[in-house]
C-alpha cells in the first residue's frame, strides 16, 4: 500500500461499513513513473492525473468506480511528428474486499484488490485502465500522410510533384551501358 498521505490513497473510514453508502471522491494526483511506451506515447512522470471517484459501501467490500484524466505525449506513427496536448480519458471500476470477507477468503490474492487499514490506493486500478486505454499507433491526425520512402521527406511538406526516378532492376545494366557509350 503507498503512504496514507498519497493523493491515490482514499480512506474509506467516513464511508461506514454500511451497504448502500456512498461517498464522491475528487482529486489531483501525481505519477510517480511514466506510463506507457517511451517513443511512442507515454503519460510522463509527474504528471496531474485528475480522478473522479465514487465510492460505494457493498456487502463484500467497497465497489469503487470513476475517470481519471491524464495528459499524454506521443510521436506520430507515420510522419514521427511530436504529438503533445492530447488526453486520455478512463473509466475504472473496482471492487476491494473486506479483510476476512467472503470475496477475500474464496479468491486469489491477485483476483481481487483488498482494502488494507480502511485504505484504497487507487494508483494500480488507474495505471492499469490507462495503459490499456493508451493507442498503439498515435497519429497526428487521422489522415497523416507519413514519410516518403525513398528521402524520408514528411508528404505533407513534399507537394504533389515529389517523385523519384526508379528503374527497373532488370534494365538497370542496359541504362549503364547506354550512359557509358554516350559519354565516350
Amino acid at each position: 500500500m503507498s503512504e496514507r498521505k498519497s493523493a491515490w490513497v482514499v480512506d474509506t473510514r467516513e464511508l461506514g461499513r454500511r451497504p448502500g453508502l456512498s461517498r464522491e471522491v475528487r482529486r489531483t494526483a501525481h505519477l510517480q513513473t511514466a506510463l506507457g511506451v517511451e517513443g511512442v506515447v507515454v503519460v510522463p512522470k509527474g504528471a496531474e492525473v485528475q480522478l473522479d471517484v465514487l465510492l460505494e459501501s457493498v456487502v463484500e467490500g467497497v465497489l469503487v468506480s470513476g475517470t481519471a484524466v491524464a495528459p499524454t505525449e506521443a510521436e506520430c506513427s507515420r510522419c514521427l511528428d511530436p504529438i503533445r496536448g492530447e488526453e486520455v480519458e478512463v473509466e475504472f471500476t473496482e471492487l476491494f474486499a473486506y479483510p476476512d470477507s467472503v470475496t477475500e477468503q474464496t479468491t486469489d490474492e491477485d483476483e481481487v484488490a483488498r482494502l488494507v487499514d480502511d485504505l484504497v490506493d487507487l494508483e494500480p486500478v488507474v495505471r492499469d485502465a490507462t495503459v490499456l486505454a493508451l493507442p498503439s499507433v498515435p497519429l497526428c491526425t487521422p489522415d497523416c500522410a507519413g514519410l516518403c520512402p525513398e528521402c524520408g521527406v514528411k508528404w505533407a511538406d513534399a507537394g504533389p510533384d515529389h517523385r523519384h526516378e526508379t528503374i527497373d532492376p532488370r534494365w538497370a545494366a542496359l541504362t549503364e551501358r547506354f550512359s557509358t557509350d554516350r559519354d565516350e
